[in-house]
């Protein structure tokens, strides 16, 4: 309904304050002179609220939870740039578990109590010795389904709100730094190498350059600058471009590798008929031979961005070369700067101490 609110200000002037509140919607208001404009204000915007309100509630009564799921799947799902196979499997749950529902009946009580179940059902993958979803892999579910309701309110204007909002999500322990020390790295790039050059060229990227999988997997050619040696990755996770410099021994290896690069795709990684060449199960294999436990393609990132503390870089330079957009994801290397910051502090603040002190 509208409202109309009387104000005072300091210097006596009388202004009206119209306010239109109608459940479900969205408050709106707007400052008049005259009580007669904001009445006339109320009387030409309530009504359209009112029909829009009357369109949402009658689209959630009419469209079922499968068939919002089904139309991101085919329009918005392919413009992803990684996890699709993974996001679409998500997906599929929600469609089993309450994809019979109309998205009226999709209510944050229904909501928490597929929560519970996906933390009491058996992981496809368990990991150190749970057999169950981690509170991580329950957030991504919930979070894959919360994507296509923002999407269903937002855009299809078919729902008034996310009732995945006010939903609650499990806490996450911190998460884990696991690097390859110089032994492990020495083991790995060996077995990799045994595998083939390919699979030996991608992990040496990975390593030394912070990358991501995708972002590896997808570099061509014309993406690197043998000139200035530096890689240029496109249109990255975080949606931006980045450039990171490239080390020598994976520049001399690119340069090696160039020589017999295929003719028929612009892809530094594909197989002879052009297509990508995917290297998860030659890389899990390498990583079994070489006798390191519990470490995933993601964790060369880790170990580059660790290497890179180790050796004094600061939060900013990391950031910037692991294209994170803000600091708080490389805070969990700034244990390993102690040393350097100690060493830092000794070289710098001791021999400006010690100079001031010769002269006392």
């Amino acid at each position: 309904m509208g409202v109309i609110q009387e104000r005072i200000k300091k210097n006596g002037k009388v202004s009206y304050r119209a306010m239109i509140r109608i459940k479900g919607c969205k408050t709106i208001t707007a400052t008049f002179a005259r009580k007669t404009d904001a009445k006339d204000w109320i009387q030409q915007h309530e009504p359209e609220i009112k029909r829009t309100k009357h369109v949402k509630d009658y689209n959630a009564s009419k469209y079922t939870l499968t068939q919002i799921i089904d139309k991101y799947i085919e329009e918005e799902l392919p413009k992803r740039k990684s996890d699709q196979k993974k996001f679409k499997m998500q997906l599929e749950w929600w469609k089993n578990e309450i994809g019979y529902m109309l998205l009226s009946n999709v209510t944050p009580k229904v909501l928490n109590q597929c929560k519970n179940k996906l933390g009491t059902e058996p992981s496809i993958k368990p990991k150190n010795g749970n057999k169950t979803r981690s509170a991580a892999t329950v957030n991504r579910y919930l979070a894959c389904l919360s994507i296509v309701l923002s999407i269903a309110t937002k855009e299809w204007e078919i729902i008034d709100e996310n009732p995945l909002h006010k939903i609650k999500r499990e806490t996450e322990p911190r998460g884990r730094v696991k690097y390859l020390t110089n032994e492990e790295n020495k083991k790995l790039l060996s077995e990799c190498k045994k595998i083939s050059k390919e699979l030996y060229l991608f992990v040496l990227i990975a390593i030394t350059s912070g990358a991501r999988y995708s972002e590896v997997l997808n570099l061509q050619w014309k993406n690197i600058d043998f000139i200035n040696k530096q890689y240029h990755f496109i249109n990255t996770k975080n949606g931006e471009d980045r450039g990171v410099p490239i080390v020598s021994i994976a520049f001399n290896e690119l340069k090696e590798f160039s020589k017999v690069r295929r003719l028929n795709t612009d892809y530094i990684f594909a197989d002879d008929t052009g297509k990508l060449i995917y290297f998860r199960n030659q890389f899990y294999k390498a990583v079994e031979a070489a006798g390191i436990s519990d470490f995933h393609f993601h964790d060369l990132r880790h170990t580059a961005a660790s290497y890179l503390a180790i050796n004094g870089a600061t939060t900013l330079d990391i950031a910037t070369i692991l294209g994170h957009k803000t600091l708080a994801m490389v805070k969990r290397y700034s244990h390993l700067t102690k040393q350097h910051t100690a060493d830092l502090m000794e070289t710098s603040i001791q021999n400006e101490i010690a100079n001031i002190n010769k002269n006392l």
